[in-house]
């Protein structure tokens, strides 16, 4: 069978006009945006000791990542996948005597594979972060950024998904699970399946009669009456519960009065990111489009690695994904 040469491997995405040029109107209007916001613009290479790349809020990114030995010093080199571990490098690196330090950036990242069949594996990721600001005003102004990004995309009908892991965590806190029972609770409860947490509960005999507050947990997603429910629904918990419901109240009000057309939906079995994520976590969907548009959540303690561990929060976003679905 002949090769097409002129075909591009699976996922990868090339721009031509007249897109090349609304990206580029794009990246101008999000940049200027940022900049206005006090966020510092950062190129970071494509290229990076793997180690790197895998620490922190890549821990979970190693499937992801081509991966090649240097042929200069024989150290693994990997090709960025997220470009999030780099700016918590660079802030802890270069940035280590500030105590609060915003960065935005923008750039193409690879993946092995797409994050949903038939997806990209070449996204043009932008994003922002924060570092050294641990309170709920530095998660919504991120928020806040991530919902203006979308809407200077021209992206209409978005809906927002909040969650936070501090629930599960505090919950899973009370159980003797080992790793591969903790990997089957995670399962179930990310597939919402009743009948699986009902025999994981029977067949492990550790759920330490926290199985109906599990299965409350499922259910426990809609609007943010949710949270109300919840505070009846939860129990056996230490105070990071509370805690997390009533971070999660402060984020929906707050993004109600200030963005008062868009839906908040609250799913409290949400854990998306569960490795890294450290508190509330969010997500932007439109209406028959099977995956997030954009994504994001706390992340505290990054850094440690590189020696300056800290509070993170911050959300990134596909730029050709935003073009597509934009006005």
């Amino acid at each position: 069978m002949a090769i097409k040469r002129w075909m591009l491997p699976d996922g990868m995405e090339e721009a031509l006009p007249p897109v090349s040029w609304q990206l580029e109107d794009l990246r101008r209007k999000l940049l200027d945006h940022y900049r206005a916001a006090r966020y510092e613009l950062i190129f970071p290479p494509m290229i990076e000791h793997l180690d790197a790349l895998l620490t922190g809020a890549g821990s979970d990114l190693e499937q992801q990542i081509f991966k090649f030995t240097d042929p200069a010093s024989g150290r693994l080199l990997g090709l960025r996948a997220d470009m999030t571990p780099q700016a918590a490098r660079i802030a802890a690196r270069r940035y280590a005597d500030q105590d609060s330090v915003r960065l935005c950036y923008l750039g193409t990242v690879l993946r092995t594979s797409p994050d949903s069949q038939g997806g990209p594996r070449s996204p043009r990721q932008v994003g922002c972060e924060l570092f050294g600001e641990p309170g709920i005003e530095a998660d919504l102004e991120i928020l806040r950024l991530m919902l203006d990004t979308i809407q200077l995309a021209g992206v209409a009908n978005v809906h927002l998904d909040l969650g936070h892991v501090g629930i599960y965590r505090a919950l899973a806190s009370k159980l003797a699970l080992d790793e591969d029972e903790q990997a089957t609770l995670f399962d179930i409860l990310q597939r919402k399946s009743h009948p699986d947490l009902a025999e994981f509960a029977a067949s492990s005999q550790r759920l330490n009669g926290l199985a109906p507050t599990f299965s409350a947990l499922i259910d426990l997603n809609g609007d943010v009456s949710v949270l109300e429910r919840a505070r009846h629904a939860l129990v056996g918990a230490d105070d990071g519960l509370a805690d997390a419901l009533a971070t999660l109240q402060k984020a929906a009000s707050a993004l109600q009065a200030q963005f008062p057309t868009v839906p908040v939906h609250v799913d409290l079995a949400e854990l998306r990111g569960l490795q890294y994520h450290t508190g509330l976590v969010f997500a932007a969907f439109v209406p028959g489009h099977g995956r997030e548009i954009a994504r994001g959540g706390r992340y505290d303690g990054v850094g440690h690695e590189f020696g300056r561990p800290r509070a993170a929060t911050g959300f990134s976003a596909d730029m050709n994904e935003l073009i597509r679905l934009g006005a």
